[in-house]
C-alpha cells in the first residue's frame, strides 16, 4: 500500500496549535473513577478456546491478533494520536491467563482496598466468576510456578526473606527497538518475517511474530476507517481536518515508515499499545526518545511545521502515557503503590563518540513537562561531566517544580558497570532506564530487572536469633553468620527466579516484543527462550541502611563498650523495645551515628555487606544463559518488607518501615546535610548495582529559589556525578504542604511527589507511604 503525494502533502498541513487541548485531555483522563475492564481477557480467552493443542507461542500470537481485530476502539475528543487499551480512560486490565486466583479472592475488595482502588461492576464480577475463572483455573502461569517451587523456596517466601515478582502478570521491564521500527516501518518487518518463515517454515517464533505484526497493521487500518467515519459526521471544520489527517496517517503507517515527527510519535505510541495488548505488563519503557526522535523533529521543522504544533503532539503523547494504569493484587500494590506504569524516558547522555548527546529536542521535552505535570512519562536525565550547563540548569528548573521529575542517572557509573558485564562500549553508551530505576540496553536486553526483592535486614534478624544463646558469639561470628545466610538465601532466590523465568517461557512468550529486540530474529527465538543479545536477571538487595546502622550499634554497644550482652540485645528486640527497654531504644537512635552522615566506619559496613551480596548473586546463571545482577532499590516495598521484620538494633520497632529508596538513609537519621548523604553512598561499590539503585533526597523549596538556588543545586548535581553515585532523585515539597494535603486531600488532587523510582499523586497514596514521605529530612544547601 503506497501513500500518494497528495496524501503526504495533506499530512504536512497540520493545524495551528491550541494548547488548551492538552488541559482538556488531562481533565478527561481523570473525570471518572478507575474501572476494571474484562475486554482483553474475554477476547484472549475466546481465542485460546479455539486453539487447544497448538504451540503456546502461536496461541499467544493468535490471541493478541484477535484482540487487535476485535477490541473496541475510539478516538477521544481532542486527540491527535490514536490508540488506547480501553475505551474508558485508566481502566485496569485483568490477565487471568497469568493468575486467575488473586482476582477471584479480591473481587469484592478491589474497590475499597487501601491502595490503588478500581470499580468492579457486579455484571463484570458475574462474568469473571462464571466465564473467565472456570476456564483459567488450573491452566495459568501461576499454576506452573506454584507446582515448580521447592519446599525450601516456599519456606523462604513464607518467612519473607525474599519476594518473587512477576508471578501474576506479564514481565515487561524492557525497551523495544523503537529506533529501528521508526526507521524501517511496519511493512519492512512484515517482509522480514515473511522471508524468515519461507527459510525456516518450522520456526514458530517467526510465524507468531508475523501474526501479531499483521494484527498491528489491521489495527492501524481500523483506526483509519474510524477516523474517516468520524470526519464525515464532524461539524467543526478544524476537527474534521484533524480526523482526515489521522486517517491518512494511519493508512500510511500500516505499511510505510514515518517521515514526520507527528507520524513517528504515532507509530511509537501504537507500538507501545500493541506491546501492552500482548503482555499487559509494567514498564514497557520508551528509552532515549530525544535521541531517536530528533531526526524526525528536525525534518518537520525544515518542512515548515510550527514548533507549537510539534510540542502539542508531544504533549498529547505525554498525556496518553498516563492512560495506562496497571492492575495489581493488594499485596503487590503495597510494593508498587501509585501506579508506577514505567513509561520511563531518558534524556541526554552520550553518543557513539562519547560526546554529549543533548540536543534541541532534549530541551523541548523538559520544557514541555512544565506544562504536563503528570506522573508519566517518568523522565530521567543522564548526567556526565560533559553535560551542557544550560541543560543542567533546565534540569534543575524542572526538579524545582516539585513533582520529583526528572530523576538522574550517572554515566560515569552506569557505562563502566555495563562494561564489567560484557556489554560492548557502543551498547553501554546507549543505556537507558526501565521501570523505576533499572538500567538496561535498549532494544538488546531481556533483563528480568524486577524479578525479586531480597530482604537483607530480615537475614540479619534470623542470624541474630540463631546466635542468641551462643555464649561465644562475637561481632566477627555474627558477620560470618549473616554472610552464610546471604549465600544460602541467594541460592534460593535464584532458584525461585529461574522458575518464574521458565513460567514466562512456557506460558507467556512475547513474540511481538521479541521481534523488536536484537538478536531474536537472528537466533530465531523469543526473548523468554534466550533470544536477546543480553540476558540478565535482577534481584534487589533491600535494607542496606538499616543493616549497617544495626551492625554498628551491635559492634559498639555490645562488643566494644560492653553496655549489655548480645542475648540481652536480642531480648530487647523480642520485647519490641517496650517496658524496660524504652530507654535503650532512645539510646541506640540518638547516641550512635547512622548511615548517611559520612561516617567511614558505618559506611564501610554497608559497603562490605552489599558487596558480599552482589558478588554472591553474580555467581549464578539464569535459564537463558545470562548472569544474575544486583540492584538496590525498593519501589514502595520498604513498607511491606518492613512489616516482615521485627525490632532491630538500630531502634526500629517491629513492622516499621525500612529505609526508603534502597540506598537512602533511614528516614529522619541523615542530620548532617545532603552532601554527607552523597559521601556515604559514594563509599558503596556503586559499579555493582548494575540493575539499578535508588537514592531519595528531599529539599526545602526555598533552597532552589532564584538563579542562585539553581546554580547551587547544579553544583550539587555535579558533585553527585564526580562522586560516582549511580542515581539520585528529589522531592521538593515542604512538610507543611504535605501535612495540609493529608488533612484536605480535595485541595491537592494534582499534587505529585516522588515515592521511589517514580512519582505519584500524593492523595492516591495510603497513609503509611504519605507519612514516610513527610518524615524524610528536608535538606538545604
Amino acid at each position: 500500500m503506497t501513500t500518494t503525494n497528495l496524501q503526504k502533502k495533506k499530512l504536512k498541513q497540520e493545524q495551528p496549535s491550541n494548547r488548551s487541548r492538552i488541559q482538556k485531555m488531562k481533565d478527561n483522563l481523570f473525570k471518572e473513577k478507575r474501572q476494571i475492564s474484562l475486554e482483553r481477557a474475554l477476547l484472549y480467552t475466546e481465542s485460546y478456546q479455539k486453539t487447544e493443542g497448538e504451540p503456546t507461542i502461536i496461541r499467544r500470537a493468535k490471541a493478541v491478533a484477535h484482540i487487535l481485530d476485535h477490541v473496541e476502539i475510539s478516538i477521544r475528543e481532542e486527540e491527535l494520536l490514536v490508540g488506547n487499551r480501553t475505551v474508558r480512560p485508566r481502566s485496569g486490565i485483568v490477565s487471568p491467563e497469568m493468575d486467575p486466583y488473586w482476582i477471584l479472592q479480591e473481587i469484592d475488595t478491589i474497590a475499597t482496598r487501601p491502595q490503588d482502588q478500581f470499580v468492579f461492576t457486579e455484571a463484570d464480577k458475574k462474568i469473571y466468576r462464571d466465564t473467565l475463572y472456570p476456564y483459567w483455573e488450573g491452566r495459568s502461569m501461576k499454576d506452573f510456578i506454584n507446582q515448580q517451587l521447592t519446599e525450601e523456596v516456599q519456606t523462604a517466601l513464607k518467612d519473607e526473606v525474599f519476594k518473587l515478582n512477576q508471578t501474576d502478570k506479564g514481565q515487561g521491564h524492557i525497551i523495544m527497538d523503537f529506533p529501528s521500527i521508526l526507521q524501517r516501518g511496519l511493512g519492512a518487518y512484515l517482509r522480514l518475517l515473511e522471508q524468515n518463515i519461507q527459510e525456516q517454515p518450522e520456526n514458530h517464533f517467526f510465524q507468531a511474530g508475523y501474526l501479531i505484526f499483521s494484527g498491528m497493521q489491521n489495527h492501524f487500518l481500523r483506526y483509519a476507517e474510524l477516523a474517516e467515519a468520524m470526519a464525515v459526521q464532524e461539524k467543526r471544520s478544524a476537527r474534521q481536518k484533524e480526523l482526515q489527517n489521522i486517517a491518512a496517517m494511519c493508512r500510511k503507517l500500516s505499511s510505510e515508515k514515518p517521515d514526520s515527527f507527528y507520524e513517528a510519535l504515532q507509530l511509537l505510541w501504537m507500538t507501545s499499545i500493541v506491546g501492552q495488548y500482548e503482555s499487559n505488563a509494567s514498564s514497557l519503557s520508551l528509552g532515549r526518545m530525544d535521541n531517536y526522535l530528533f531526526p524526525f523533529y528536525q525534518r518537520s521543522l525544515a518542512d515548515g511545521v510550527s514548533q507549537d504544533f510539534l510540542s502539542e503532539v508531544l504533549g498529547d503523547f505525554y498525556v496518553k502515557t498516563n492512560d495506562v494504569v496497571l492492575l495489581r493484587s493488594e499485596s503487590s500494590a503495597k510494593c508498587f503503590a501509585g501506579f508506577p506504569t514505567g513509561y520511563t524516558v531518558v534524556l541526554g547522555g552520550l553518543n557513539e563518540l562519547g560526546h554529549s548527546a543533548v540536543n534541541e529536542l532534549s530541551y523541548v521535552m523538559l520544557s514541555l513537562y512544565h506544562e504536563i505535570l503528570l506522573p508519566q512519562p517518568n523522565l530521567s536525565v543522564r548526567m556526565n561531566e560533559l553535560i551542557p550547563r544550560r541543560f543542567l540548569l533546565k534540569t534543575c528548573e524542572t526538579i524545582r517544580l516539585g513533582t520529583g521529575i526528572p530523576q538522574l542517572f550517572n554515566d560515569e557509573v552506569c557505562i563502566p558497570a555495563f562494561l564489567s558485564k560484557g556489554v560492548s562500549l557502543d551498547d553501554a553508551r546507549e543505556y537507558a532506564t526501565v521501570g523505576c530505576v533499572e538500567t538496561s540496553i535498549p532494544g538488546k536486553t531481556y533483563g528480568l530487572h524486577d524479578i525479586a526483592l531480597f530482604n537483607l535486614l530480615r537475614i540479619m534478624e534470623i542470624s541474630m536469633y540463631r546466635l542468641r544463646d551462643n555464649e561465644n558469639v562475637t561481632y566477627e561470628k555474627l558477620m560470618q553468620e549473616i554472610k552464610h545466610k546471604i549465600d544460602y538465601y541467594v541460592a534460593l532466590v535464584v532458584e525461585g527466579s529461574n522458575i518464574v523465568d521458565l513460567g514466562h517461557r512456557h506460558y507467556a512468550p512475547t513474540p511481538f516484543l521479541s521481534v523488536l529486540i536484537d538478536d531474536c530474529i537472528k537466533n530465531g527465538k523469543d526473548v523468554t527462550e534466550g533470544g536477546a543479545r543480553y540476558n540478565f536477571s535482577g534481584v534487589q538487595g533491600i535494607g542496606e541502611a538499616n543493616l549497617s546502622d544495626s551492625m554498628y550499634v551491635i559492634k559498639k554497644m555490645v562488643f566494644e563498650n560492653q553496655e549489655l550482652s548480645f542475648a540481652e540485645l536480642v531480648d530487647a528486640m523480642e520485647a519490641d523495645f517496650e517496658g524496660d527497654y524504652q530507654e535503650l531504644q532512645r539510646h541506640v537512635i540518638q547516641d550512635f551515628e547512622k548511615f548517611g552522615n559520612d561516617d567511614d566506619e558505618i559506611d564501610h559496613i554497608a559497603a562490605l555487606l552489599f558487596r558480599h551480596y552482589a558478588k554472591e548473586l553474580e555467581k549464578y546463571t539464569n535459564v537463558r544463559g545470562g548472569q544474575f545482577i544486583a540492584g538496590a532499590y525498593t519501589v514502595s516495598a520498604h513498607i511491606p518488607l518492613g512489616e516482615a521484620v521485627g525490632a532491630t538494633p538500630d531502634g526500629r520497632k517491629a513492622k516499621e518501615q525500612l529505609a526508603d529508596g534502597g540506598l537512602s538513609p533511614m528516614v529522619g537519621r541523615d542530620h548532617l546535610g545532603p552532601t554527607a548523604v552523597l559521601k556515604s553512598v559514594s563509599k558503596l561499590d556503586n559499579y555493582l548495582t548494575v540493575n539499578g539503585s535508588l537514592l531519595n533526597l528531599k529539599f526545602q523549596p526555598n533552597t532552589l529559589k532564584g538563579q542562585q538556588g539553581l546554580n547551587k543545586f547544579a553544583d550539587f548535581l555535579m558533585a553527585f556525578t564526580k562522586l560516582k553515585i549511580q542515581h539520585v532523585q528529589f522531592n521538593v515539597q515542604s512538610k507543611e504542604t504535605l501535612l495540609d494535603a493529608q488533612k484536605h486531600p480535595e485541595k491537592y488532587s494534582g499534587l505529585l511527589v516522588r515515592v521511589a523510582g517514580y512519582s505519584a499523586f500524593f492523595v492516591d497514596l495510603n497513609r503509611q507511604i504519605q507519612d514516610d514521605i513527610i518524615a524524610r529530612v528536608e535538606h538545604v544547601l
